[in-house]
């Protein structure tokens, strides 16, 4: 496949998984990876990926035994990379991406279908942290189109019943996550804290809710990324394996 000019062609070391980027775009971190890691996939489900970016997420879930990933990104130039990316890797029978806005989901996608909803949503709020000058990096950091509460609603909508929400944000904003799960009728389940070292304190939370759940979450052990000297964890390099596995961390 030609890549366009400032594209660059990434290998996910998983499954021979490959991933266009653009050097002018938003590019995927750790937390993608940790979350596509972290949701509770059972063989054979279907999923939908909000704001999936160039769609790494939705190409993860494949190799963890997800039947079939539908992918939204508003921005259309990371929607094409996705498209592309997905029929590089042969998945176009199983990952569907369209270029539109989660806050018009009910244009897009049935309510009440789908065991498995994740989201990797905008962290900051207008007007907290710095903006990038970037308009497409600032979209995907800065909620400037859809936020917090508006990625939670479409997660409620779309699940069914007993159907599982996955989804990473900063640790510091966890109190609007866990409330704003509730309020979008999604019980939190699992919370895992994510530290960048074993002395510092953790920059991430990893959150897992049901839809129409019991109240009782479940608090498991940090995940450390990095050891001492800066190079991987073990739990981390796990997921690096040819085959990652479906049965979560």
């Amino acid at each position: 496949m030609e890549l366009q000019p400032h594209e660059r062609l990434d290998d996910l070391l998983i499954n021979n998984l490959k991933i266009i980027q653009h050097r002018h775009q938003f590019r995927f971190a750790i937390d993608a990876v940790l979350l596509a890691h972290f949701a509770t996939v059972k063989q054979g489900v279907t999923a939908v990926d909000l704001g999936t970016g160039t769609g790494v997420i939705a190409l993860l879930l494949t190799a963890r035994g997800v039947k079939a990933v539908t992918g939204i990104e508003i921005n259309p130039i990371l929607a094409d990379m996705a498209r592309r990316s997905v029929a590089l890797n042969n998945l176009s029978d199983r990952i569907t991406i369209i270029n539109g806005d989660v806050r018009a989901i009910t244009t897009l996608l049935p309510a009440g279908k789908f065991p498995l909803v994740v989201a990797n949503p905008p962290y900051w709020p207008v007007g907290k942290g710095k903006i990038s000058p970037n308009d497409h990096v600032a979209q995907a950091c800065h909620e400037l189109t859809a936020n917090l509460n508006d990625f939670l609603a479409v997660a409620g909508y779309l699940l069914q019943y007993r159907g599982r929400l996955a989804m990473i944000h900063l640790a510091e904003r966890l109190t609007d996550v866990l409330a704003g799960m509730r309020a979008a009728g999604i019980e939190p389940k699992r919370l895992r804290l994510v530290q960048p070292f074993a002395a510092k304190p953790p920059k991430l939370a990893l959150v897992e809710g049901v839809r129409g759940g019991q109240p009782g979450l479940t608090v498991m052990p940090p995940l450390v990324i990095y050891d001492d000297s800066g190079n991987y964890c073990r739990e981390i390099l796990e997921y690096y394996r040819k085959d990652s596995g479906s049965d979560g961390l």
